[in-house]
């Protein structure tokens, strides 16, 4: 009796053992060890509740560790079927290599850590990345600044031929955005490298010159490195003149000097403008309103002609004021190279804004020390020309005060003496 209350209750303990009981689900990465291994099938025993079995193509993942399996390793698969012809429960090494790279892909990604990546491949847009097993993408905007492939024209071949040479190299990477069930993984190398350089960056300040080698010169403008660290000069910070092509200025491998403008972040601006005199300065010295100037036309535009008055003063006249008469056609009035006389008709120096104008302006009016404002009615007069006031004026002789009494007095009694006749009085 006592035997049978002792089984009974061993029986109860196994039955409320959820764990011994709770069977595993398809897709369920779960643990056991090898019971045999071959080429072609691994058999697994999944803690005494059943076998799994691994075989054909599921035997082998990417990982090595699923190669030369024996008796006692412990392993871990993925559930594929409960239970197959011979009942047995059908498992997966492939898959299970795969959950496990996802899992460990989303710790690194959660915890933001920096990782190597091998590039396998490349296309136009990026680079094809390997992160452990799993196949990941690192797009050309998130490469550093020493592997941006900055090329003149943007020529898409280069760029290509550029990318095509990292690969088999090994580069630090954040990962940036992941979908499991898209099997999307994209990385960046720039993250990984601000995260290295914001040491590097907190260094320096706005206003800071710096020394650096020139790196590589485009459309929009120089990128310079320093410190390992790299810094954009824009176009309009090479010089206070209109710039067409910044390299006119600098040759990439040269080093230069320029002033440190704004920091975002990892992104540094610099001004290579900023270190020369602004010849703008005590510009009305020089130049005047009205005053005829001799230029040259560096270009023309739909809208006008882009003119250079001295090497670093340079205006715009605008096609409203190339002719009296509407101009259709900038070219047919001057084009690149012409050398023609201009007018000044406006100035900005705090802007950096001249006007030119082909058509010679109208003389200015002389201002008089009375306002027109102030004139009584009828004496507005035109500077240069005598009014008809002004003439009548001079006609009428001066009258002195007593003749002026005495003229009015009789005046009035002659008046007073026609009323008188009117009225027979």
């Amino acid at each position: 009796m006592a035997i049978g209350v002792k089984k009974e209750s061993e029986f109860k303990k196994l039955l409320e053992d959820k764990q011994y009981f709770n069977l595993p689900k398809i897709g369920d990465l779960v643990k056991g060890t090898v019971i045999s291994a071959s080429k072609n099938e691994v058999y697994i025993d999944l803690g005494g509740i059943a076998t799994g079995l691994v075989r054909g193509k599921e035997c082998y993942g990417e990982s090595e560790e699923y190669r030369n399996l024996k008796p006692g390793d412990e392993v871990e698969a993925t559930v594929l079927e409960l239970e197959n012809e011979n009942g047995e429960v059908e498992l997966s090494f492939r898959y299970a290599g795969r959950q496990r790279a996802w899992q460990d892909i989303k710790k690194v990604e959660e915890s933001g850590q920096i990782i190597n990546a091998i590039i396998t491949d490349a296309n136009k847009g990026g680079l094809m990345v390997k992160l452990g097993s799993t196949l990941g993408f690192l797009p050309v905007s998130q490469l550093s600044p020493e592997h941006y492939p900055r090329v003149p024209g943007g020529d898409k071949n280069r760029i290509l031929e550029i990318l095509k040479s990292y690969v088999s190299q090994k580069f630090e990477v954040k990962i940036i955005d992941t979908d499991e069930n898209e099997d999307k993984l994209i990385v960046s190398e720039k993250a990984a490298w601000e995260e290295t350089q914001k040491d590097v960056i907190n260094r320096y300040k706005v206003g800071q010159v710096v020394e650096g080698v020139v790196t590589a010169v485009t459309d929009f403008g120089i990128f310079v490195e320093f410190d390992k660290l790299e810094g954009l000069i824009h176009i309009s910070e090479i010089a206070w003149k209109r710039i067409d092509n910044p390299s006119d200025f600098v040759k990439v491998g040269e080093v230069i000097k320029a002033e440190i403008i704004s920091i975002e972040n990892s992104k540094i601006f610099l001004s290579m403008k900023k270190l020369q005199k602004d010849p703008w300065e005590g510009i009305t010295n020089r130049y005047e309103i009205g005053q005829k100037v001799p230029g040259l036309v560096l270009k023309a535009n739909p809208f006008g002609l882009f003119v250079e008055l001295d090497k670093d003063i340079h205006g715009l006249a605008h096609i409203s004021q190339l002719s009296e008469k509407p101009v259709s056609n900038v070219e047919n009035v001057a084009k690149a190279g012409d050398e023609i006389d201009f007018y000044i008709v406006s100035m900005d120096p705090k802007n950096h804004r001249l006007g030119l104008s082909l058509i010679k302006p109208a003389l200015k009016k002389k201002k008089e020390n009375v306002s027109d404002s102030d004139r009584p009615a009828g004496l507005v007069a035109v500077a240069g020309e005598k009014s008809k006031d002004q003439e009548i004026k001079k006609e009428i002789k001066p009258v002195s005060k007593d003749k002026a009494v005495k003229k009015t007095k009789k005046d009035k009694k002659t008046e007073e003496a026609k009323a008188e006749t009117k009225t027979g009085t």
